[in-house]
């Protein structure tokens, strides 16, 4: 037979066997079951509390008999609401919990918020525990707005904004009273219109507001009488009382607190005399709580003996089960596959496009800083160049400090410039290492000398201390390890006062033509702090500066640690607060004399011409028209400045030149574009770029353009006179 055809007859001879079994009891039916629910109900309600707890007994037993949750909830709310009238708190209690129990089990959101704000009454008013009430309350107004019952939201919410009333919480009651107010506005309710004013009273009173105060209390007073509202009449001239004391109505006070005690008394009295009627009852009450109690231990037994009978059957069914739920997990894992294995694609898809605007937004980062660094060097050059001319010019300005400042300044901005775009660079990894020859102790000096202002704006001193160990030719990038040096020693004497910086270099050991050389930065200064040492190589971040400001970007050492690691080394910070710091690293370099000769040989010599040189200049600044002019008639050439690119064809149609600095950066037309028509026109004159924008950026454009070569403003006149003079004469070569 079958698999599938064995589970569906185990089925049905399991339902008969179960039927066979409810079939030995007959149980009652719900509408049954319904009749005496609402007929216990009616006797609590009309006083018959004796009969109407027999008949909540009985309905409760058949309720579970069926296993109807919201029959039993309501009956158990209704033997709980017994106890209440029968002034038994502690067991009203716990037979609303039991309902509650039984309420949540079920989707009846009605009898959820009967029950809750049942509780949250017990709690308020006859426990007083307030906090637990309110709880109780709130939930009980979620079931009301689950359910739009507008009459009990606003029921709830008066129980709520009293409750915070009565512990002194008026901001918390607030929101719940204008609720109240609002619905009681629409619907007039004799049940709810004594204390609404009452609370009105109390809150305006918090309010200092004792006109409305007064006229809500009175009229909270004038209603109780109308009404014949004893309890709520007795607390209406107990708030009152309160009010008027406030006042310093103390006569009235006394008056109304005296009603209060009256009216009390008189509550207590019917209310004892009520519960001397009820104390014969109450002697039976809790045989009626232990029978109750059976009824459920009877139930648990009829479940545990159906269980017993049913056991076989269930190992089967569970056993179909399990094959049952391994084939479903078979599907569901497929299905979970197919949709992660799509979840996938459309991440990948999602983080090429976040790929793509990281690119962008790194181009854009270039572009800016690129931007920015020209628009910087620009003026910069400007300045320099004004500030040497004038040195030169005027010999007698040589000493004065405020010329020496303005270029000391200049050059800070300048060199400012440099580590932005040095640390750009360096984050691109657009950097790579040269080959060049120098010697150690001659680049030790020559940093020394470099930084000789800011040595004496401290009154310190540069100690050179150089192995002799080390030969005196290496091979490695100069420039990128002068620019850790400068980094590192400018750092030391700018934290230095009245002291000396050493700048140590010492041979550890060596390896064929490989010489591992320890390079020792000193000084005597503030020193860092330990918590600080982990930061001072991160961008931007500086440390000491709580009384004095010692300037900078904080990019300094964050150059540092990035051009190390291309050397493959690492720099390590020992410091002392007020005693002073030593940063060390180590760095291989190489020594060969027959590859030094050749890069020696290989290196472009400046050969000076006794010749005049006539220089065209085309730069649209008219700053920088005139320091470049004075720099190039200073050495005894010849020069015209033009405007831009136009003019500057225009002039190369009547007369010829040796040689062409062309600007980049010009309206109407471009450097770039000028250069591409002159070498249309067949005008082989070198041209070399002078610009403000960084080497790399434009080297393969201005090659393109038909440049020769590029100097970046501002710039050393050595320099534009070194790469003049190679440039023409490898012209002349070639005639």
């Amino acid at each position: 037979m079958p698999p599938i055809r064995i589970f569906l007859l185990l089925i049905l001879w399991f339902n008969f066997f179960g039927s066979v079994i409810r079939s030995q009891t007959q149980s009652p039916s719900k509408k049954e079951i319904d009749k005496l629910t609402i007929q216990g109900t009616n006797l609590r309600e009309s006083g018959d509390f004796e009969k109407s707890l027999l008949i909540s007994r009985m309905a409760l037993r058949q309720s579970i008999a069926i296993n109807d949750n919201v029959l039993i909830a309501e009956n158990y709310n209704n033997v709980a609401a017994n106890y209440n009238e029968l002034i038994e708190f502690d067991k009203a209690i716990f037979y609303y919990n039991k309902a509650l129990i039984y309420a949540n089990l079920t989707q009846n959101d009605t009898i959820k918020q009967r029950i809750n704000n049942n509780l949250g009454n017990m709690y308020c008013f006859e426990k007083k525990k307030y906090e637990k009430g309110i709880l109780y309350y709130k939930k009980a107004l979620e079931y009301s707005k689950k359910i739009s019952d507008s009459a009990q939201i606003a029921f709830t919410n008066l129980n709520i904004a009293w409750a915070f009333f009565d512990i002194g919480k008026f901001k918390e009651g607030e929101g719940n009273l204008k609720i109240i107010n609002s619905y009681y506005a629409k619907n007039y309710n004799d049940n709810i219109v004594v204390v609404l004013n009452m609370l009105n009273g109390m809150y305006y009173n918090y309010k200092n507001e004792e006109k409305k105060a007064e006229f809500y209390f009175q009229e909270a007073i004038r209603l109780g009488k109308k009404l014949d509202e004893k309890s709520d009449l007795s607390y209406s001239y107990l708030e009152y009382s309160k009010f008027l004391l406030k006042c310093k109505d103390y006569k009235k006070a006394y008056e109304n607190l005296d009603l209060y005690n009256n009216l009390t008394e008189e509550i207590y009295a019917e209310e004892k005399l009520e519960k001397a009627n009820v104390e014969g009852i109450n002697f039976e009450l809790d045989e009626y709580k232990r029978t109750i109690d059976k009824i459920e231990n009877e139930k648990d037994l009829q479940y545990q003996s159906l269980k017993k009978s049913r056991i076989i059957v269930l190992l089967f069914i569970i056993a179909i089960f399990v094959l049952l739920l391994f084939l479903n997990s078979l599907i569901k894992n497929n299905r979970f596959r197919l949709k992660s294995n799509s979840d996938l694609m459309l991440a990948n898809a999602e983080l090429i496009i976040a790929n793509k605007k990281a690119q962008e937004s790194a181009i854009l980062k270039t572009q800016f800083v690129s931007t920015i660094s020209h628009e910087l060097r620009t003026p910069l050059y400007g300045v320099v160049g004004i500030t040497d001319l004038l040195l030169e010019e005027h010999k007698e300005l040589a000493s004065s400090p405020h010329l020496n400042s303005l270029k000391f300044s200049a050059r800070y901005l300048l060199s400012l410039v440099n580590d932005i775009l040095q640390i750009n660079k360096i984050e691109e990894n657009k950097i790579v290492l040269d080959n060049l020859t120098f010697n150690m102790l001659d680049e030790l000096n020559m940093i020394k000398k470099a930084l000789s202002f800011i040595t004496q704006k401290n009154n310190n001193k540069i100690i050179v201390d150089v192995d002799s160990l080390i030969p005196e030719s290496l091979i490695g990038d100069k420039l990128r390890f002068a620019q850790v040096l400068m980094n590192l020693v400018s750092n030391a004497l700018k934290f230095t006062k009245n002291g000396e910086v050493k700048l140590i270099a010492t041979q550890l050991k060596q390896e064929g033509k490989v010489h591992s050389i320890e390079i020792k930065v000193q000084d005597n200064g503030i020193g860092i702090a330990l918590d600080d040492q982990d930061k001072i190589f991160d961008k931007f971040v500086q440390v000491g500066r709580k009384e004095v400001d010692y300037q900078g970007t904080g990019l300094g050492l964050s150059i540092v640690k990035r051009l190390l690691e291309l050397f493959g080394s690492d720099i390590v910070v020992e410091s002392d607060l007020g005693i002073g710091t030593t940063f060390s690293f180590v760095i291989n370099f190489e020594h060969d004399i027959k590859r030094t000769n050749e890069i020696i040989n290989n290196i472009q010599v400046d050969l000076t011409s006794s010749q005049v040189f006539k220089v065209l200049v085309v730069e649209d600044n008219h700053i920088n028209q005139l320091i470049t002019k004075k720099t190039i008639e200073k050495n005894n050439y010849s020069c015209v400045v033009v405007d831009d690119g136009f003019a500057a064809l225009d002039i190369l149609e009547k007369e010829s030149f040796d040689i062409i600095l062309m600007d980049i950066n010009m309206p109407l037309i471009n450097g770039f574009e000028t250069s591409k028509r002159i070498r249309q026109k067949g005008i082989e004159t070198p041209i070399i770029a002078l610009t403000a924008f960084d080497k790399n950026e434009i080297t393969d454009e201005a090659l393109t353009a038909g440049m020769n070569d590029i100097i970046v403003k501002p710039f050393e006149p050595v320099q534009l006179f070194k790469i003049i003079n190679c440039q023409i004469l490898k012209i002349k070569s070639l005639v």
